[in-house]
């Protein structure tokens, strides 16, 4: 088969499915998995598809934004996973940014070092953050409808007034190009602040998330430490020679 023959095959499989595996693009073109491979790689740089663990995916718009209950039914056990793995690196008396989101959520029930305090600008954390009994200020700010987030300028001159040890950030998009990446423009630069005013960032995203991008840009990869629960090796040390990875596993 030709390779422009595969790559129209590739894509029209991609567009039917939304998520193929590498192995049913070998069977379906007959073809190696080294020339599947470079295949996805050329098709990645042509801004056709994105590669994932084991396969390619579908791009997704650059605005396009889930809402928080949408978000909440994907991807669960991985989230919660990448939340506990995140947990251990907060230390007793700590003052942490927690970033809304349905990852970061995940990660409330497992802050048990003594001492903590949070900021946070996700609405729906404050329930879990109380019932833990954790000393919490939240930011001000315009709430956003979909993610249950404050942003603006509110947000922003509330941010200023802190620095933190640590900050948990939620993010739709992971890329070698152009790093970390959300929807919204506004609600990108308080996640850029936070990372800014914290002596050591976390990233939490699962798989879905790596080579994506959105429309607003965060920060570099190298602001952060990834945490995330899938990647091929062939990713992970492009990954890795731009930043820290943690790839957690069952």
């Amino acid at each position: 088969m030709l390779t422009a023959e595969r790559h129209r095959l590739i894509l029209e499989l991609l567009a039917e499915k939304k998520i193929v595996k590498l192995q049913e693009l070998v069977e379906a073109t007959a073809s190696s998995e080294s020339t599947i491979r470079r295949d996805l790689n050329q098709l990645e740089k042509e801004k056709k598809l994105r590669r994932v663990h084991g396969g390619a995916a579908v791009l997704h718009q650059k605005r396009e934004e889930l809402s928080i209950l949408e978000k909440s039914e994907k991807y669960i056990q991985e989230k919660r996973m990448i939340a506990q793995y995140a947990a251990g690196f907060v230390e007793a008396g700590d003052c942490i940014y927690l970033d809304a989101g349905t990852t970061t959520l995940e990660l409330i029930p497992h802050l048990n070092a003594k001492d903590l305090v949070v900021v946070t600008n996700g609405i729906t954390h404050l329930e879990a953050l109380l019932e833990k009994n954790i000393p919490t200020y939240l930011l001000g700010g315009l709430i956003k409808k979909k993610t249950k987030a404050l942003i603006g300028r509110g947000a922003l001159h509330s941010l200023e007034n802190y620095s933190f040890d640590k900050c948990f950030i939620g993010v739709n998009g992971i890329h070698l190009e152009y790093g970390y990446t959300t929807p919204d423009p506004e609600e990108a630069m308080v996640k850029s602040m936070a990372i800014k005013l914290s002596r050591q960032a976390y990233v939490l995203a699962d798989h879905s998330k790596i080579n994506e991008s959105t429309f607003a840009k965060i920060s570099d990869l190298p602001a952060a430490t990834i945490i995330t629960d899938e990647l091929d090796e062939e990713l992970l040390e492009q990954y890795e020679a731009k930043t820290e990875v943690k790839v957690v596993t069952k």
